[in-house]
C-alpha cells in the first residue's frame, strides 16, 4: 500500500534516510533531525513531499520516496525530482519500489509534469538495472555539480550586498 506521509511518520522517515545513507557509504552526511524534517515536509511552506510504502501483510513501513517539483526552461513545464527512494532490505522484492515509482509517475501525469528525474550512484548496479527495467533513460552525458561548506560560503561572499533576494 502506498500513502502520503503524515507528520507522525517523521521518525521512521529519518531512520530510513540514515539507512539509505549507510547503504550509500555516507552515514555521516545524513544529519537531518526530526525537527528539520517536520518543518521541511509539514511546515507552512513544504519543501518536499513523501510517499510511504507499507507492507500489506504486516502494515510495517517498508520504504519511502521523497520528491519535490522542479521546472524545465526547455519545456516550459514543471517536472518532478525524486530525491530519495528507499526500500528496506528485508522487504525488497515485494514490489514496493515499483509501486512507489508508479505512484510518482501517476502524480506526474495528473499534474502535467513532463519530466520525472532522479540520480543514482554509478556503482549501484541493482538500482540501475531496476530503473532500466522500468524504461528509465540514463543520462551519462550529465554530471552533478554541488557546492557545500567553504566553497558555498566563498561564492556567496562574492555576491553583491545590494542584490535582490529570491526568497
Amino acid at each position: 500500500m502506498i500513502r502520503a506521509a503524515t507528520v507522525d511518520d517523521v521518525p521512521e522517515i529519518r531512520s530510513m534516510i540514515r539507512e539509505l545513507a549507510t547503504y550509500e557509504r555516507a552515514p555521516e552526511q545524513a544529519r537531518a533531525t526530526d525537527e528539520q524534517l517536520r518543518a521541511a515536509l509539514f511546515g507552512e511552506r513544504p519543501a518536499a513531499s513523501v510517499l510511504i510504502a507499507e507492507d500489506d501483510g504486516t502494515g510495517e513501513i517498508a520504504g519511502f520516496a521523497l520528491w519535490f517539483p522542479r521546472f524545465s526552461t526547455w519545456t516550459g513545464t514543471r517536472g518532478m525530482h525524486l530525491e530519495d527512494l528507499y526500500v528496506r532490505p528485508h522487504t525488497r522484492g515485494a514490489g514496493h519500489g515499483r509501486e512507489l515509482l508508479a505512484t510518482l509517475a501517476r502524480i506526474c501525469r495528473e499534474n502535467g509534469f513532463e519530466r520525472f528525474e532522479w540520480v543514482v550512484l554509478d556503482w549501484n548496479e541493482p538500482a540501475i538495472a531496476f530503473y532500466k527495467s522500468l524504461g528509465a533513460e540514463l543520462l551519462d552525458e550529465w554530471t552533478v555539480c554541488r557546492l557545500t561548506g567553504g566553497a558555498l560560503e566563498e561564492l556567496a561572499a562574492r555576491a553583491p550586498a545590494d542584490g535582490s533576494r529570491a526568497l
